[in-house]
């Protein structure tokens, strides 16, 4: 029998539409702002990256446990590992792999990160993340019968 922590996993699943909302309005407002003028918004977008990848991360790790399937020895290896089980649809899996290989450059590499623009993946993340929601609690209800 597994054990899946409910609990933890639906407390960030629920977290996924604030960073959507948060990504829709960083796209907006973006549009809408001079360059000169964009400073917190670079670094709203940094962060809501970030937790996204986090998020998603967190998860993965969550069902990886729960389900006892081989240990990830990377963020990558997260997405590889949900995407080869089924949790999502390879199509996902590749937006995904390209969110968690922002990780390095975010937190390690920052003082280098690209702030003059719109990351691509901030209007693709809404949708992303919200497919990645509605799959993770599908994959734990197919698991546990």
């Amino acid at each position: 029998m597994y054990y899946v922590n409910h609990e933890q996993v639906d407390l960030r699943l629920r977290f996924i539409p604030i960073l959507s909302e948060s990504c829709e309005r960083l796209a907006a407002q973006w549009e809408n702002t001079s360059s000169s003028d964009r400073l917190l918004l670079q670094f709203a977008q940094e962060r809501t990256l970030h937790l996204a990848i986090e998020t998603v991360t967190d998860v993965g790790s969550l069902l990886i446990d729960a389900f006892m399937m081989r240990d990830a020895s990377s963020y990558e290896d997260i997405i590889e590992i949900l995407q080869g089980e089924g949790v999502f649809e390879p199509s996902l899996g590749a937006t995904l792999r390209q969110l968690v290989q922002l990780r390095k450059p975010l937190v390690q590499d920052y003082s280098a990160f690209p702030r003059e623009i719109l990351h691509p993946l901030i209007s693709e993340l809404p949708s992303a993340l919200s497919t990645f929601a509605e799959a993770v609690p599908v994959f734990i209800r197919k698991e546990m019968v």
